[in-house]
């Protein structure tokens, strides 16, 4: 059940996207999702030279013989990377999917992805630019609404509204997210016209999720409200964890800071001691207002069984209450 263009297109067994978040989508993570039946996105941007980033691409090899993709970032990073050296290493090993988001579409890049034969999803904000990565030549194109964890984006449209937009506006498939967390939202967004979800927040809380026990645990704990936005003064928004240190720089952007230092508060490196040693308030974490309806910690493969099972469910009681001679 739930065959779409993209569990076609990809070769995978449900059309669920492992979001691509920083310093989680490793080999390990990746392939967790890719053999749950989903699709895992490798963050290539968590390594800093071509070579640790060829051994990334080799270990996922190593790990699952699912279809999996790569991510290549093209947000402006504090430590730049060259995405043409990277793309080399797909290139060469022969990876057939790529993801990439950022401010503004890789057009420097295109004519190689298809040159190398390369399923091509862009995740993007909004239908502008949605229209401009097909006219590029994306095959797939990924939007996520208000709610989402991490990278929001200005436009502030919620999903409910934005997936059909885009939808509509579009005649290549679109993968929705914004809030997806369980067989409901599964469904919804399927209903909405998209052709596959990208759940992130919710990863977060599996038993596979390489990060602390303490942040899971915080995460299960935490509400719908428990999100806030950063990062808005210095063109970057972002939906958090409420934690000390998102509070801390929505304090020193209200207070007009030097951008140095915002960045130390966000850095990176402050969010991995929070990840590894479980320090809540050391860094930030992307987290979305559906965290407040993940309440367990289940295996991936379990968490997606669940979302289809229950999304099925729902599906023949809608299609019972509708008809007359049920």
């Amino acid at each position: 059940m739930f065959q779409t263009q993209l569990t076609r297109k990809l070769g995978i067994e449900y059309p669920i996207v492992g979001g691509t978040m920083m310093w989680i989508s490793d080999p390990e993570f990746v392939a967790a999702i890719s053999n749950a039946g989903g699709l895992g996105i490798l963050a290539s941007a968590m390594y800093q030279t071509k070579e640790d980033f060829a051994k990334a691409v080799d270990r996922l090899f190593e790990l699952t013989k699912k279809p999996f993709a790569v991510n290549l970032n093209l947000f402006p990073m504090m430590r730049p990377i060259d995405n043409s050296e990277y793309l080399d290493v797909l290139v060469s090993r022969g990876v057939k999917i790529v993801e990439t988001s950022g401010h503004s579409a890789p057009e420097d890049l295109v004519g190689r992805f298809k040159q190398a034969g390369m399923t091509w999803i862009h995740k993007c904000v909004g239908v502008r630019y949605a229209l401009k990565v097909q006219s590029m030549g994306a095959d797939m194109v990924t939007v996520v609404g208000y709610e989402n964890g991490g990278a929001t984006g200005t436009l502030d449209i919620g999903t409910l509204v934005l997936v059909p937009r885009v939808v509509e506006s579009l005649s290549i498939p679109v993968i929705g997210g914004g809030g997806v967390t369980d067989g409901r939202s599964f469904l919804a967004l399927l209903a909405l016209g998209a052709q596959g979800v990208i759940i992130g927040t919710r990863l977060l809380t599996t038993k596979e999720a390489p990060i602390h026990e303490n942040l899971k645990q915080a995460l299960v704990n935490a509400s719908e409200l428990d999100t806030m936005l950063i990062m808005r003064t210095i063109g970057a928004t972002h939906r958090v964890w409420a934690n000390a240190a998102a509070k801390k720089c929505a304090e020193l952007e209200q207070q007009k800071a030097e951008l140095h230092d915002i960045l130390q508060v966000v850095s990176g490196e402050k969010a991995k001691i929070l990840y590894t040693k479980g320090e809540l308030d050391a860094g930030i974490v992307s987290c979305g207002q559906g965290v407040g309806l993940a309440h367990d910690i289940p295996t991936l493969k379990e968490l997606f069984d669940r979302i289809i099972s229950e999304a099925a469910g729902i599906a023949r009681r809608i299609a019972d209450s509708t008809n007359p001679h049920a």
